[in-house]
């Protein structure tokens, strides 16, 4: 008898989410606790396991359906079964060009169902049966061989943009060579003739006109929208800068960053100090770390640190919990866990819940400058930026220091800009000369 798969519980609160994608077909062999679909809530992305192992039934939902908490969405026949391929037949079909007369008609929805021909490359049926179908279509559709594709999807699973991307690879590349060649056979433009732009490509060398992609948003980018707008709406937000010389902080990282490493197994980085910075600042600035809660203020005895982290399918903000209690190795260990695991889509809702504060580190992508959006219910963000060497006046002299800017970004209902500006100076104090983290000045 067929064993049903039913949604597990996805957190407090949460009642639905997104089924985002199948990881196994009808006819596939499934181990115990394998997982077998991925579900999108408003927080994180959760994996399905299968109850028994057996062999992948039927389908109940699409990839996209909204399913509620405790919803059959599969079955899963137990016992031995050969493992077969799913028909190229039955995949999802692309969504319509907009394009009109004369547009590929393979991304037509009423476009007859891709075969491989024997003039294509050779697809085994393990490679095929490990793909969704649209990454599926589009290998047949480009007769690509996947094998030869790099996959960046989760475990090394092949995406459609990289399907997409290698069948562009592969198209330019004759292009550019017959430019070349046609460049060397054509004789030089005259004074009177405008020269062709660098990036012009004859019609005849396989252009299919301009295309589109529609994609629906995944619930987690939803979220953000949703809730980076009501912080806009409702807070009154505000922003203070500053900048600060890491010269200390650097050379503290140079000395000690092997010993660190070896005693507690992690490596020294600089959200240590910038927590550990925040934890002083906030002692003398507590509004930073409070919340507005109806008609009152809640001002909070511990600092819970949301770290804001990227992860596959938009940023992401586990919390630090008791920040201002925790040692430099716990604070390291805990935020590249963090990392490690949102780079997975294994964090849970409850690691990002409740904190008090945010630091948002836009200088490990290049950024220099920015205005981050405070997180609600919280009142405050810390943005980090780009370490870059600047001059600066010293004593009297210019000289090249290594720079960071900081930006504060507050709600102004609740902190005024003079404990703005004096929070982000503790900041900015206590990075400059980390000795005051020790001795708590």
């Amino acid at each position: 008898m067929p064993t049903e798969v039913k949604v597990p519980a996805l957190g407090e609160s949460i009642t639905e989410g997104t089924l985002a994608e199948w990881l196994k077909q009808p006819g596939e062999a499934v181990a115990q606790d394998e997982a077998i679909a991925s579900l999108e809530t408003d927080k994180v992305s959760v994996e399905v396991p299968s109850p028994v192992a057996g062999v992948m039934g039927e389908h109940k939902v699409a990839a996209g359906d909204t399913v509620a908490v405790g919803a059959v969405i599969a079955s899963i026949e137990e016992g031995g079964a050969t493992v077969s391929a799913p028909a190229v037949a039955a995949a999802e079909p692309e969504p319509e060009s907009s394009e009109g007369p004369g547009a590929n008609p393979q991304l037509r929805e009423d476009a007859a169902p891709l075969e491989l021909k024997a003039s294509d490359a050779v697809v085994s049926d393990d490679a095929i049966s490990t793909m969704s179908p649209a990454v599926r279509r589009a290998v047949l559709e480009h007769h690509l061989d996947p094998t030869k594709i790099k996959g960046t999807g989760r475990d090394g699973r092949l995406t459609k943009d990289d399907v997409l991307n290698a069948a562009k690879a592969q198209t330019s590349a004759p292009a550019k060579a017959g430019a070349q060649t046609e460049a060397k056979a054509s004789p030089a433009p005259s004074p009177t003739t405008p020269a062709p732009r660098a990036d012009w490509v004859p019609a005849s060398a396989g252009t299919q006109g301009r295309q589109e992609e529609r994609v629906k948003m995944s619930r987690l980018r939803q979220t953000i929208a949703k809730r980076l707008k009501e912080a806009q709406n409702e807070a009154a937000l505000l922003t203070t800068f500053n900048d600060v010389d890491m010269s200390a902080v650097i050379d503290a990282r140079g000395r000690y960053k092997d010993l660190f490493e070896k005693k507690h197994g992690i490596r020294l980085g600089f959200m240590g100090f910038f927590v550990k910075a925040v934890a002083l600042a906030a002692k003398d600035v507590p509004s930073v770390n409070a919340s507005i809660e109806g008609d009152e203020i809640v001002y909070h005895n511990y600092l819970d640190v949301s770290v804001a982290v990227s992860a596959p399918k938009g940023l992401v903000v586990p919390v630090v919990r008791d920040a201002d209690r925790l040692s430099f190795a716990e604070i390291e260990k805990t935020i590249a866990d963090y990392g490690k695991r949102a780079k997975e889509g294994t964090l849970t809702m409850e690691e990002m819940q409740g904190g008090t504060f945010t630091i948002s580190n836009g200088g490990v992508f290049g950024s220099l400058l920015s205005t981050p959006i405070v997180n609600p219910p919280q009142s405050a963000v810390l943005g980090m930026h780009r370490i870059e060497e600047r001059p600066v006046a010293k004593d009297g002299e210019v000289v090249i220091r290594p720079m960071m800017y900081l930006a504060l970004s507050y709600d102004h209902r609740l902190i005024d800009g003079k404990d703005a500006v004096t929070f982000l100076v503790r900041v900015k104090e206590a990075i400059e000369d980390p000795t005051r983290l020790l001795i708590d000045l």
